[in-house]
Parts: C-alpha cells; structure tokens; sequence
C-alpha cells in the first residue's frame, strides 16, 4: 500500500515572516481589510506567483482581492525581484490586461494550476473570478466587495 501525500502549502511559506507580516499590513492598510481577510489575500497571491512561476505561458490570473497583495508585494520591488529569481529563475511580469480571455476561463485555470502546484486554495478569494459571467458575478452580485467582477480590479495577468 502507498501513501498519497495530500497536505497543501500555503503561499506564505514562500516568504520571511517579517516580509509577510509587511505585506499583510500594506494590503489591509491600502485596502481597509481586515487584518485576517489581508493574510489571506496575501497568502493567495503568493500562491499565484509560485503557479506562474511553474506555469510558464499559462493565462494565469489573480481574483479581485488577491490582486491586492500581487501590486504590494509589486511595491517592494528588491524583495519582488529577488522572489521572483528564486521561485522562477525569472521575474513575473505583471501586465494590466487579460486581452480579451473570459474571467472563468483564466479564473478557472488558476485555482487548477494552484492545486496542480500543491498550493491551498482560498475559494471565497477566488469565487468572483469563478462565477464570473461578462462582468459581474453570475448572479449579478458581488462577492469581492470591489464593485462588479472582473479578473482583477486592474485586469491583471501574469506575463511569462
């Protein structure tokens, strides 16, 4: 019989604790979130970054809120540069744009390329780029609190 490992890793071990900790305030700061919603964003978008880096030329994109903690960690630009070597060998670009790919095409294929890296998933982070349906969730509603549904509150994407 062979065991199946089948614990995730969360994208804050990717990180010091003190850079972490950094981040968390920024995005709750810049963002007004609550200190534990914050960890969570940022802890996702770490997560992104360590699927784009095993993902090269994957459409990948963050959610609305998980965007948050990709453009602070974009601010810290020695410790983003120097993350990027390490995890990828290469800096991940961050384009303003997804260029015309459905949000719950690009919504879907992140959260899959998350899990196939080993990463946990945060689904109500990643519930507005899921039930997204031609700008705003499916129902019309908005789970991210950031007004419509788009895949990220700058349409962001990773540029590999």
């Amino acid at each position: 019989m062979s065991l199946v490992h089948t614990e995730r890793i969360t994208g804050r071990t990717l990180v010091d604790d003190r850079l972490f900790e950094r981040l968390v305030h920024q995005v709750a700061r810049d963002h007004r979130l609550e200190a534990r919603l914050a960890e969570r964003v940022v802890d996702q978008a770490l997560a992104f970054l360590g699927a784009c880096a095993t993902n090269p030329g994957a459409a990948l994109a963050p959610s609305r809120l998980v965007d948050h903690g990709w453009h602070a960690f974009l601010l810290h630009t020695h410790e983003y540069a120097a993350f990027c070597d390490r995890i990828a060998g290469r800096f991940l670009h961050h384009r303003p744009e997804v260029g015309g790919a459905r949000a719950n095409d690009v919504g879907v294929a992140t959260t899959t390329a998350l899990r196939a890296a080993g990463y946990q998933v945060d689904p109500e982070l990643w519930a507005a780029s899921a039930d997204c349906s031609e700008g705003s969730g499916g129902d019309g509603s908005d789970t991210s609190g950031s007004g419509g549904c788009a895949q990220c509150h700058q349409g962001c994407h990773n540029s590999n």
